[in-house]
């Protein structure tokens, strides 16, 4: 099941990048006391007592160019993009964090920023509103901050929620409400391999489909973003069920044109935590890009399976050598998954089209692959006998047995005396002992690390 997703939508500078830090725990967002310097959504995961969900972080909405904190002269020409960008977060979100700032009070920004939160609400059966919208006044560190906070009540919100994003106080608070008022997730009885369609706009992924489905099921058009909706469609495979998730190509941020089109990340992204392999389609033509590499990102991220699909072959003028050739450039570039396979394909015409799905299939299969305990311990004697182990500061890492603890993906829990001394060099070369005996084709691997308990503890 897809994750939850929070938007954290204002005004510029009122501390939206301050909240989204905290709350992934990194430092992934810009902070500057420049008002516009987040230009585009960052979307990373969070979570909150075990409840995980994903943080969108937008740039300011300023409807009036100003207000008392006008955009700084190179983002204004942004200021129909960033509140573009903004409702997009917000239609794709099951909860709104409308950030504003106590310090300064509530502004006439401000009040356009709740009219256009309120119209972005639609009203259920129920009669309650969706999504949720929580009005936070931030920048209240001390006790008369935070007594002047209901002044935020003629926003026309729900109780005003004073926290301080740089320091941290109440943020627990607020996300306890967020959490326990997150929709509750169905489990579906769909039994089906799903396979989601990746890649950047224009890279053949509607074709594909089509070809793969053997009918039209989707737009084929040479205009890149035609596809604005991740698309299910059913079908069989010998006597498999398989679910093809078409997605909207994914654009490099900041390229992506106004309007509705900017949801197609946020699509994707779900496409690909929902699926059991992802075809991430390349053009042939224009080799990887940067592009390409921020979507194989996306999926190392969410330890998905993998076939890289190399489309628009037809196009290219071949030799001999002109496979081997892109086939040793690509693996290159996408160095941090070595072990993906490759095929040539041209959606178009069709060419080895027909062995797509008996590829991710076979992916899926090693996907589920286990080894017995037994046999893991022998893979690993047998690499330590081939490179034992270094030494750091004086002291050995000492491995003294493994097993595996799940597959979807393949995680092995791995006993030593102390983590620290696993030199991550050295836990890639046990990875790839552990691929000499199984393949586990296009198909990430965890090594989890378990150090021996100190006596006492």
């Amino acid at each position: 099941m897809t994750k939850p997703v929070v938007a954290l939508v204002g005004r510029p500078n009122v501390g939206k990048s301050s909240l989204f830090n905290r709350l992934v725990g990194e430092r992934l967002a810009i902070v500057d006391d420049t008002p516009g310097t987040t230009r585009d959504r960052i979307l990373a995961e969070s979570d909150w007592n075990g409840v995980y969900f994903d943080v969108i972080d937008t740039g300011g909405i300023d409807p009036t160019h100003g207000g008392d904190t006008p955009l700084s002269t190179g983002s204004a020409d942004f200021i129909v993009d960033i509140r573009s960008q903004a409702q997009v977060a917000i239609e794709e979100s099951d909860a709104v964090l409308f950030l504003t700032d106590g310090g300064v009070g509530p502004t006439p920004p401000d009040r356009e920023v709740a009219e256009i939160l309120r119209r972005s609400q639609k009203k259920l059966e129920d009669g309650t509103f969706w999504p949720p919208i929580y009005l936070v006044v931030n920048k209240c560190e001390n006790e008369a901050r935070r007594a002047a906070a209901i002044e935020f009540y003629e926003l026309g919100l729900d109780e005003p929620f004073p926290i301080s994003a740089m320091h941290g106080a109440n943020v627990g608070d607020l996300l306890d409400l967020v959490v326990a008022n997150f929709p509750e997730t169905e489990s579906e009885a769909d039994d089906s391999i799903k396979i989601a369609i990746v890649g950047k706009p224009n890279a053949g992924k509607s074709s594909l489909l089509n070809k793969l489905a053997g009918e039209e099921r989707a737009i084929v058009s040479p205009i890149a973003g035609t596809t604005r909706d991740a698309v299910d469609s059913k079908l069989e495979y010998d006597d498999i069920p398989l679910t093809l998730i078409d997605t909207a190509g994914i654009r490099k941020r900041g390229k992506i044109d106004p309007g509705v089109e900017r949801y197609s990340v946020v699509r994707a992204k779900k496409a690909i935590e929902r699926a059991d392999v992802a075809l991430l389609m390349v053009d042939a033509e224009t080799g990887i890009t940067a592009q390409d590499l921020h979507i194989a990102g996306f999926i190392l991220d969410e330890w998905k399976s993998t076939v890289v699909l190399v489309n628009k072959w037809d196009a290219i003028a071949k030799d001999s050598y002109t496979m081997n050739y892109y086939t040793e450039k690509i693996l290159h570039e996408l160095n941090f998954m070595p072990y993906v396979p490759l095929l040539f394909i041209s959606a178009t015409t069709g060419q080895r089209v027909d062995k797509v799905l008996p590829l991710a299939l076979k992916v899926q299969e090693a996907r589920l692959t286990r080894i017995s305990t037994s046999q893991l311990n022998k893979i690993l004697r047998d690499a330590l006998d081939a490179h034992p182990a270094p030494s750091q500061a004086g002291r050995q890492l000492k491995i003294y047995y493994a097993t595996q603890v799940r597959s979807d993906p393949p995680t092995f829990l791995v006993y030593v005396n102390d983590p620290k001394l696993m030199h991550f060099s050295y836990k890639r070369f046990l990875e790839n002992r552990i691929r000499d005996a199984h393949e586990f084709l296009g198909t990430p691997i965890r090594i989890v690390l378990k150090g021996k308990e100190k006596k006492g503890n």
